[in-house]
């Protein structure tokens, strides 16, 4: 348990020191703001999705806890390269992961793995007021995939 604690940590530090695809896309066809009233976090995600419903780019800018643009920075990297169909079951399998909470109409058990490097954020459930911190992105992914204008709170 020591070492996924000190994974987590490592990994959380490192994209919240150095996000990646921390920039303003613009080029990108989708769009959506997130804000988080209770601590403050903030992102503007930027998607190129192309005609067959592929997510070819990801990129973001804001400002946030280590956590928030941590999970932000790893989640637009493992999007290149999904569909639509699969941005939105990562969505689903993350929001379980981070929550408990089993998205309706899923039968089977999450397993981590999964997630692949998203797994290091199990932890966090630990720390219910940290939750909507790491779901922030996520909660303006699935905005952004169905094209909502309006801000994501997670209030």
């Amino acid at each position: 348990m020591s070492d996924l604690r000190d994974l987590y940590q490592e990994v959380i530090l490192d994209h919240g020191k150095r996000p990646r695809n921390f920039r303003k896309d613009e080029s990108a066809n989708r769009q959506a703001r997130g804000y988080n009233p209770l601590c403050g976090d903030q992102l503007q995600l930027y998607l190129q999705v192309d005609a067959g419903g592929i997510v070819r780019e990801a990129s973001f800018q804001g400002s946030g806890c280590a956590i928030s643009t941590a999970s932000t920075s790893m989640m637009t990297q493992i999007l290149k390269g999904k569909t639509e169909a699969e941005a939105r079951e990562l969505f689903d399998k993350f929001h379980e992961l981070i929550t408990g909470e089993r998205p309706s109409g899923r039968l089977d058990q999450l397993d981590p793995a999964d997630l692949g490097k998203l797994s290091v954020f199990a932890g966090v459930k630990e720390f219910p007021n940290r939750v909507k911190c790491a779901t922030l992105a996520w909660h303006t992914l699935k905005a952004a995939l169905d094209a909502k204008d309006e801000p994501v709170s997670t209030e």
